[in-house]
């Protein structure tokens, strides 16, 4: 923990970002019968039954000194599927960093097989070597400042029924577009000092 909040100090610099990732399944559900309209003074109505059509995955990462997010949607949530969004990541996303630091929880997937699984051993080593890991402890995945990302996303954008992942795609990519436009970030204020004291009963008793 102490780890992760020494991360969080540190100053923005655009050769050393500090990046945030997180994923979450959404069930695709389609309206069993039409729901009926909003209209002054009435609530939209949305009928109990409903339709499922599978399970997407929706990776995050973001820049909290930055106010900058971008997110991918896929039909699965492997080995693969993490490693093909790190090296986005790395080689869209941020070229020309000279190294980047993401904070991630300890998920069975984010390990350096996934590379050596996905891509040639000279493509995975030089993926591998451009990134600073940082796992977030057990149980304590919010820690993780993408944490908070996902639930603006879901609050704001997922929160109701989507049928398909062509439309879920578009919907993201329409919150993205708008919540990077207005550069939001996250003034992240808790601190090792406040761990001390507030979670003093996790750490270990020294009897002098």
């Amino acid at each position: 923990m102490e780890a992760v909040l020494d991360v969080y100090k540190r100053p923005y610099d655009v050769d050393y970002p500090v990046v945030c990732m997180d994923e979450m399944p959404k069930q695709l559900i389609e309206e069993g019968r039409p729901s009926i309209a909003m209209k002054p003074g009435q609530e939209a109505r949305v009928d109990c039954e409903y339709i499922r059509n599978g399970v997407v995955n929706i990776f995050i990462a973001n820049e909290p000194l930055k106010g900058k997010r971008f997110v991918e949607v896929t039909e699965l949530k492997t080995k693969k599927d993490w490693a093909t969004f790190i090296k986005t990541i790395a080689d869209k996303e941020y070229s020309e960093a000279k190294k980047i630091t993401l904070v991630m929880d300890n998920y069975n997937t984010h390990v350096a097989s996934a590379f050596y699984e996905t891509f040639e051993p000279a493509e995975a080593k030089r993926l591998w070597d451009r990134f600073e890991f940082v796992y977030t402890p057990k149980h304590g995945s919010w820690l993780n400042m993408a944490e908070i990302e996902l639930h603006v996303l879901n609050g704001q954008c997922l929160k109701r029924h989507i049928s398909s992942i062509e439309k879920i795609k578009d919907e993201i990519h329409a919150w993205q577009t708008d919540r990077n436009n207005k550069l939001n970030k996250i003034n992240w204020q808790f601190t090792n000092k406040d761990a001390r004291i507030k979670l003093k009963k996790l750490y270990p008793s020294i009897n002098d």
